[in-house]
C-alpha cells in the first residue's frame, strides 16, 4: 500500500464525516503543524537548555516546566491564526482564550493539554499533546460564552493526541474509528501506520499509581485487589505498568488493552484529571476503538463539566476491565 499522509487521509474521507469541511481540515492541518513544531523543540530540549521548571505554578497548582510554556505558546500562536476557531482552552491558562478580533473566526472550539506528562521530560519519558475539538452551537454569534465550551464529550467532533517519543505519532478520531499516523522525519509528514486501531475486549495490564493506596476508599482498594487476583485472558495474572504520563499510559492501553486508572482519593475526591482536556478526548478515542471510559459510576462522555478546569476520576481501556470496575463500585454504593 502506498504511503498515505494525514492530509490525504482527511481529504479521502471528508465525505464520510458531516464535520469534515474545508475549515475543519484546515484546523487539523494547523494542529498537526503545531505538533511538528513542538516535536522539534522536544528533540533538541537538552541542547537548547529548555529542560526543567520555570519556577512558576499553573492554574492546576502544578510546577510549570519550560517546555510546558513553550508548547502552550506554540499552540496558542498557531491555532489563533488558523481561521477555524472562535475560542480555545488550555490546561495552562486559567481562563477561556477567545480568538482576537484581528484574526479570522470559525465555528470550532479547541481544548488542549499542550504537553501532558511534562514533569517526566527530564527523564526522557514520552510526553504528548492531547486535544479535543468542539463545534459552537448553531446560530451563536458574537463573543463566545463559557457555557458554549462546557459541553458533554459526546458532542466532540474530533479528539486525539500527538505522542512525542522514539517515534512521533498522531492518533485521532473524527467519529469514524481511530487511526494512527507516524511522523517520517525524512519527508516531514505523518504517514498512516495504524489504521482502524482497536482495544482488545479484555487486557492483561492494569495501570495505576499504587503509591496512593493509603488515601483510597475501600471501594477503590477492592478494585485494585480484583486486578491483583483476576486472571487475564491468557490465564496469567495481570501485570502492573505505570509510566506516570497519561498520554503514554493510554497509548500503551490502546495498543495492548488493559486499563488505566486514576481514581478519586482523600486528597483529590473529585479526581485529578481534567474532564475537558484529558478525560473526555481520551474517552472519545477509547469508545471509537471499541473500549470504554468511566468515572467509576458511568460513562465519561455523558459528564457535563461545571467549570473550565473541572476534574474527574478516570477508568479507561478494555471494555470488560472497565465494566468490572463499575460493578465493584456499584456494590459499594
Amino acid at each position: 500500500m502506498a504511503d498515505i499522509t494525514v492530509t490525504e487521509y482527511l481529504l479521502l474521507h471528508q465525505k464520510q464525516s458531516p464535520h469534515a469541511t474545508g475549515q475543519f481540515t484546515g484546523l487539523l492541518y494547523d494542529l498537526i503543524l503545531s505538533g511538528k513544531t513542538i516535536a522539534r523543540r522536544i528533540t533538541k530540549a537538552g541542547l537548547l537548555d529548555i529542560l526543567g521548571g520555570t519556577g512558576e505554578v499553573n492554574v492546576q497548582g502544578e510546577d510549570v516546566q519550560k517546555l510546558d510554556e513553550i508548547a502552550n505558546r506554540i499552540m496558542i500562536y498557531r491555532m489563533e491564526r488558523c481561521g477555524a476557531l472562535c475560542a480555545m482552552s488550555s490546561e495552562e491558562e486559567p481562563e477561556l482564550i477567545r480568538v482576537r478580533p484581528e484574526f479570522p473566526h470559525g465555528d470550532y472550539i479547541l481544548v488542549f493539554d499542550p504537553l501532558d506528562g511534562s514533569s517526566n521530560i527530564d527523564a526522557n519519558i514520552n510526553v504528548g499533546t492531547i486535544f479535543s475539538i468542539l463545534r459552537r452551537p448553531d446560530g451563536n454569534r458574537g463573543e463566545v460564552a463559557l457555557e458554549e465550551v462546557l459541553q458533554q464529550g459526546v458532542r466532540q467532533v474530533a479528539a486525539g493526541y500527538i505522542l512525542y517519543g522514539p517515534a512521533t505519532m498522531l492518533v485521532f478520531s473524527t467519529g469514524q474509528g481511530v487511526h494512527g499516523f507516524t511522523l517520517d522525519p525524512g519527508v516531514g509528514e505523518f504517514l498512516l501506520s495504524h489504521p482502524d486501531m482497536r482495544i482488545p475486549q479484555q487486557g492483561h495490564v492494569y495501570s495505576v499509581n499504587e503509591g496512593n493506596w493509603k488515601n483510597w476508599s475501600a471501594a477503590t482498594r477492592d478494585v485494585i485487589d480484583w486486578f491483583h487476583n483476576c486472571p487475564s485472558p491468557t490465564g496469567s495474572p495481570y501485570s502492573s505498568r505505570y509510566v506516570g504520563s497519561l498520554v503514554a499510559d493510554f497509548h500503551r492501553t490502546l495498543i495492548y488493552g488493559g486499563i488505566y486508572m486514576y481514581p478519586p482519593d482523600a486528597k483529590k475526591p473529585d479526581g485529578k484529571l481534567r474532564l475537558l482536556c484529558e478525560a473526555s478526548p481520551l474517552a472519545f478515542l477509547a469508545e471509537q476503538a471499541g473500549g470504554k471510559a468511566s468515572d467509576g459510576m458511568g460513562r465519561i462522555l455523558e459528564r457535563k463539566p461545571d467549570k473550565l478546569h473541572a476534574r474527574m476520576p478516570l477508568f479507561i481501556g478494555s471494555a470488560d476491565d472497565v465494566t468490572a470496575v463499575e460493578t465493584i463500585y456499584a456494590k459499594h454504593a
